[in-house]
This record gives structure tokens, C-alpha cells and sequence, in this order.
């Protein structure tokens, strides 16, 4: 479970959210949304199971509403248009 997987925290989580889209590659959409929200990642350091250092690289303090723009303009192709504003919490267009 996620109570013993360095990339949940090693904590429980809740799903808060689903998004479908499709015609899109998860490996570059992954990759689009780390880039997309890099100035908001987590900077973490914690100790696995194993007593191993763990940095995860995939939780970012981010607003769902700002997700849910994201995920909008990723569909509509406009995310080019625009970048993550970290200090005011919004997509701004470029």
C-alpha cells in the first residue's frame, strides 16, 4: 500500500480527482506536467522502509483549480500559451 511506498510519502492518500484524456502519451504528458509545475515541487527528503534517503520528485503544491486549468488547456493545446505563477497560485499566459 501506500503507507510503505516512498512515492505516497510513505503515507495513505485519497483520491481527489480523475481526468481523462486521450491521444496523448502518459510518459510526455508526465513529463509536460513536472515541467509545467516544477517552481511548486515538493523539496523533501524521507527515509523509506529500508532506512534508504528518498527525494520524490512527484507531489507539487498546486491548487486543484489550477489542475483542472491545466488539464483544460493541455486538452484545448493553449498550455503552450502559459506558465505556473508559484508566488500567486495561477496559470498566467506568457
Amino acid at each position: 500500500g501506500s503507507e510503505t511506498d516512498p512515492t505516497f510519502l510513505m503515507a495513505g492518500v485519497n483520491l481527489v480527482a480523475t481526468y481523462d484524456l486521450f491521444g496523448i502519451d502518459r510518459k510526455k504528458l508526465e513529463k509536460l506536467i513536472h515541467r509545467f509545475f516544477s517552481s511548486a515541487r515538493l523539496k523533501l527528503e524521507i527515509t523509506d522502509r529500508f532506512g534508504r534517503p528518498i527525494i520524490p520528485q512527484e507531489w507539487f503544491f498546486v491548487p486543484l483549480n489550477c489542475i483542472e486549468e491545466a488539464v483544460d488547456r493541455i486538452k484545448d493545446g493553449s498550455i503552450v500559451d502559459y506558465c505556473y505563477n508559484t508566488k500567486k497560485a495561477c496559470l498566467e499566459r506568457r
